[in-house]
């Protein structure tokens, strides 16, 4: 959440914070901060979309059975990209006793969470569903 502050001088200063936090729904006790779109961040998930979208395009216009199949797991490397690119940190949840993480959410974690996670960061985004595509 943003706030105004008046400083000693009498002027306003915006505070901002680069992610949000929220409390999932498919887990109770458990919070997660998904880092808020700016401009740089912006540049570095399209581009990241970008080039594995460029190699789902080139696999997909292929006729063999193992092109068709990388597609298809190109297709699920975007989600993870949008996971390891948006989450910002997790509370309130262990995976084999120790605190998870983003890697281990990914790696280990319960896959709805994962799943409402990946949700909550595509919406947040605030990207079009054509650049999510690109």
């Amino acid at each position: 959440m943003s706030s105004i502050f008046l400083s000693p001088n009498g002027r306003s200063d915006e505070s901002y914070e680069s992610s949000a936090w929220f409390d999932a729904e498919t887990h109770a006790g458990v919070r997660y901060a998904i880092a808020r779109m700016s401009f740089g961040r912006r540049i570095d998930l399209a581009r990241r979309i970008r080039e594995i979208g460029c190699k789902i395009e080139f696999l997909d216009a292929g006729s063999d059975v193992r092109e068709k199949l990388e597609a298809a797991v190109l297709a699920v490397e975007i989600d993870r990209t949008y996971l390891e690119w948006g989450l910002a940190g997790i509370e309130g949840l262990k995976i084999d006793g120790e605190m998870a993480t983003a890697a281990t959410l990914i790696e280990k974690g319960p896959a709805d969470l994962a799943s409402e996670i990946l949700a909550r960061i595509k919406t947040e985004s605030g990207l079009t569903e054509d650049e999510r595509k690109n």
